[in-house]
Formats: structure tokens, sequence, C-alpha cells
């Protein structure tokens, strides 16, 4: 029996035009990245888990920052453009916005464009919602990166971030637009949203609650904070001028409920009035299937209790995500009628079959190539992972063991879908060369970037003779570090306890520098297995 298969040209599918998402919007900051977090006695080991998917064009190099000690008057200088660099000393498209005062002590700090974990084991990670144009004030001092790094310095718990970074926002100003952080220390993890308060004051307005131990959340790009309960202390903090605000602008009438997205956010970016879109939804319905989450409703619950616990590498997969089994599976749905098939043919024949180039991250252009010949089952979606992504990171904060081995990111290079993850630690003190370049701006073969991109975009070429051997080597890593943690964890708290801190940090630095050079090798190798396996052509 012979199938009517859809060719489609190798370039079209090798497209590097990662700056359009598969729904055929701008990668911008309306759809950019997702933070899934984890309560510690959701979590299938205790630990409390936030993440992060880097879903644009933002510096890909990362160092560790040493702790320091300042003499008393010393200034700290904030800054923009620091994401869009290319290495740790350059300063192109750098501008100092302003000065605060330093503190006499600063913790290390794991400097990611987003900066993400320190050496006490408070994490955090981010997604950006924008919220409404009247509400930015660029004539406030502070992005939201810029908060992360101060918070990072200073604080050992997610309460003391959040209580530090409204302090800086009342002062000095906020002058990015809304966003969200969901911030997690080895006892607790919190979402906390700000915004400006519009273009006449420099402040800005903010919320944050505490996710319940038992519980997970999800930020994609959607404010998610509704109705705050500021009487009880211990799970809900906000801005004091968090309602003024609200009733100054007219985006809330002062008498009925309170919500945070009804008044600063109002709608999700496909401008449904919804605090989800489709990313918030599909995971929460895959860790709490039974709990009735559809797409119809206005509100989705802030969090929801998993039915099963949930482990790193269930975050992965979900981050990792396409929809794959579901009926929003973009990649299964790339598929080309049978036109060979004829009534009375019997359920044997099947009414498609799968192009041999589809894959689930597809560019519009490409997929308008399959709907312009009418036989496609396609249709654009924005899927979790997306081959624009930067990086992306997992971090466990874990109480139960010395910060500086509790406290361990899982971060991946390019599509979380694809790449592997290696571990950063909290006491590590350094990084492999590679990751210290920015790939950003052009292929270099020093900047670790390009190992997996390369190798990963090549993949999608022929994605379902591809992914037989990718899948299970990305799968692989996060199975050797659950293997291999443990024993590296004891080995580090016996140097501790012998007093033996710098040994114990270089173990963690050398142990991070091994298992990054390992990923690296792999998928050097997948990459050349694939120019071999074209050697006939695309």
């Amino acid at each position: 029996m012979k199938y009517s298969l859809l060719l489609v040209s190798a370039l079209l599918c090798f497209s590097m035009n990662g700056a359009v998402n598969a729904d055929g919007f701008q990668a911008d900051n309306n759809d950019a990245c997702t933070s899934i977090m984890v309560g510690r006695l959701a979590s299938s080991d205790g630990s409390v888990m936030t993440s992060h998917t880097c879903d644009s064009w933002y510096r890909t190099w990362m160092q560790s920052v040493a702790p320091a000690d300042y003499p008393a008057d010393t200034v700290m200088s904030i800054y923009t453009g620091r994401m869009h660099t290319e290495y740790p000393d350059s300063k192109d498209g750098m501008k100092e916005v302003g000065q605060i005062p330093q503190a006499r002590h600063t913790y290390r700090f794991l400097d990611t464009a987003y900066p993400c974990l320190n050496e006490r084991q408070l994490a955090i990670g981010e997604t950006t919602y924008s919220g409404l144009d009247t509400l930015c004030n660029p004539d406030g001092m502070f992005m939201i990166e810029e908060l992360e790094r101060v918070a990072l310095q200073r604080c050992s718990t997610a309460r003391e971030a959040i209580t530090l970074m409204g302090e800086l926002i009342k002062e000095y100003g906020y002058g990015d637009s809304g966003e969200c952080l969901t911030i997690a220390d080895p006892k607790e993890v919190w979402i906390f949203e700000v915004q400006g308060e519009g273009k006449d004051k420099k402040g800005g307005v903010w919320a944050a609650v505490r996710i319940p131990d038992d519980h997970i959340a999800v930020s994609a790009n959607v404010s998610r904070i509704g109705t705050l309960d500021l009487k009880d202390k211990d799970n809900y903090m906000a801005s004091d001028n968090v309602k003024d605000v609200a009733k100054k602008m007219g985006l809330w009438d002062g008498k009925g409920e309170f919500s945070f997205w009804k008044a600063y956010s109002k709608k999700n970016y496909l401008d449904e009035p919804k605090n989800y879109s489709v990313r918030e939804l599909f995971i929460m319905q895959q860790l709490a299937p039974n709990a009735g989450f559809n797409e119809s409703m206005e509100e989705l619950p802030l969090s929801v209790k998993p039915e099963k616990k949930v482990s790193v590498e269930d975050v992965a997969r979900l981050l990792g995500s396409y929809y794959e089994g579901t009926p929003m599976n973009l990649s299964g749905r790339m598929m080309v009628k049978n036109k060979d098939k004829k009534e009375g043919d019997g359920p044997e024949v099947p009414d498609s079959v799968v192009s041999p180039v589809a894959n689930p991250w597809m560019q519009p252009d490409e997929i308008a190539v399959y709907e312009a010949m009418g036989d496609s089952l396609m249709h654009n979606i924005r899927t979790v992972s997306v081959p624009w992504c930067s990086y992306s990171t997992i971090i466990q904060c874990r109480d139960w063991l010395p910060d500086g081995v509790g406290g361990v990111a899982w971060i991946c290079l390019d599509n979380p879908g694809q790449s592997p993850r290696f571990p950063v630690f909290a006491g590590g003190t350094d990084l492999p060369d590679m990751l210290k370049v920015c790939g950003q701006h052009r292929n270099r073969d020093d900047a670790a970037l390009w190992h997996f991109r390369q190798p990963n975009k090549l993949a999608t070429v022929r994605w379902g003779d591809a992914r037989k051997t990718l899948e299970p080597a990305r799968d692989y890593f996060l199975k050797k570090g659950s293997r291999e943690l443990p024993a590296i964890e004891k080995a580090y708290a016996e140097l501790i306890s012998a007093g033996e801190n710098e040994e114990a940090a270089k173990l963690l630095t050398d142990y991070t520098r091994d298992f990054f050079g390992a990923a690296v090798l792999r998928w050097d190798e997948l990459g050349n297995s694939y120019w071999r396996a074209r050697w006939k052509g695309f």
C-alpha cells in the first residue's frame, strides 16, 4: 500500500527563526517563560522546587559570583542591559541607572540572565506577564533581574527576599513590565507578582502568596494571583498600596472583591479574560488529572494538590513537553491524509500517516506549507518547550542537607524538550569555561549553547528518527544524577564536618565540570551521528 507523504524542504525544517513561537507570536515578554513550583510535601523527596524556562534571546553565559565583604558607605551600581552581554566582564549595551547602599556582606550566587540560586539555598524562577501599559514607569530604577541579583546577594529566605524587594521598589522605583518571581527556600515556595504604579509615580505595586506545602503551582506569562487575605501574614504579603493604586487608576471600584490579576492584568496574552492559558492548564491537568480543570473556566486556582508526589524528572518532563499523548499534541497531528485509502479498506488502513519531517517545534511558515496543500491535520499551539529557549533551571532546596549541596540547580541550554540537564550546586565555586560565554550573538565553539543547539536543530529535520537516540540520551543524565548524587552529598557532608570546607567546595565544582563535560561530549556525538545519517540528503 502506498501513502502520499508531503515532502518539506530540509531548509524549512532547519529554520533558525527562533524569534517566533508556534502560535506565530513574537517570542517576547508576553509569551516567553514557564515556571513550576513544588511544595516540600508535594515533592517525591521532600525538596522544595522552583523552575524557569528562559524562552527568549537572553544571555546564556553564567558564573558563580563569590561572596564579599564591604566597608561601610560602599555603594552598589544598578544596571539595565546585563541580560544581553556576551561574557561576564562585557559592558556592551549596559547602562548604570542608579546606585544603592551596598551590604556589608554578600552571599555567593549563581549569576544567570535571571539570577537564580545562592549559597543559602534561596532560589528564584521567573516569568513575565507584562500587564497593563498604563502601569509602566521607565523612571523606576529596578528591572526584575536586578531585584533578583540584590535579593540573592543579601537574603537567605523567600520571605526575606520578598520583603527586601518590596522595600527597594518603594524607595527606588520599579521600571519593568509585569513580572512574576517564583521564590523558594528549603522550607517554602512563594509566587511574587509586581508591576509599576503608573507614569506619575515611580514606585511599584506587588503581591505574594505562599504555595501550600502539599501543592504545586504554575506561572506561564499570565498573572496568577487572585484574592489576598492580608490578615493571614503567614501566607500573604503585598505592598501597602496594592488596593489604593488599583482604585486610583480606575482598575477596581473599591467595593467589590479585590483580585490582583483582575485589577492589574485583566487577561492572558491571548486577550482572554482568564488568569491562565494553555501551559498552566496542561501542567495542572497533568499533575491533578481528576481536579476537573478545563478551558471553560475563567479562573484557574493558583495551586493544586498533585495526585502523585512530584519529582525533578516530572518537572523536567513537563517543562520539555509538547503535549504528547493529548489532543493538543502538535507533532502527533502533523500528518498527511492517506489519499489511497478507499471505503471498505477496513480499520487496519490508517486515515493518515505521520510525515517523516514532522516535529513539535515547526515554525509558522513551515506549517503553512502543509496547510496550503489542504491535507494537513496540523494546528498552531504554544508548546511548553520551545526551540528559542536560552536556558532552563529546575532548582531543589533541601533542608536535611548542608546548604552547599542541598541547593542544586539542574540546568539545560537550548530546548528543554531536547537538551540534557547538569547539576550546579549552591556550594560550587566555579563553572566550566564554556558556560562563561554567551552563544546568542554568534555561532562559536567556545560557547556551550552551540554544542546543544546544533544537534537539537539537526534532530528536528527528521524528528521521528532522531528522537529514538536523543530522548534516551536526554533522560540518561537525570538518571545519572539520581544515581550519583547520594554519594556526592555524603562525601560533601563528611568534608564539611571535618572542617575541610575548601575540599568540599572543590568536590562540587569538579563534579559539575565532569558531569557537564559528559553531556557536551554526548551531544557532540549525537550531532555527528545525525549528519552521518543524512549523507544521502534530508
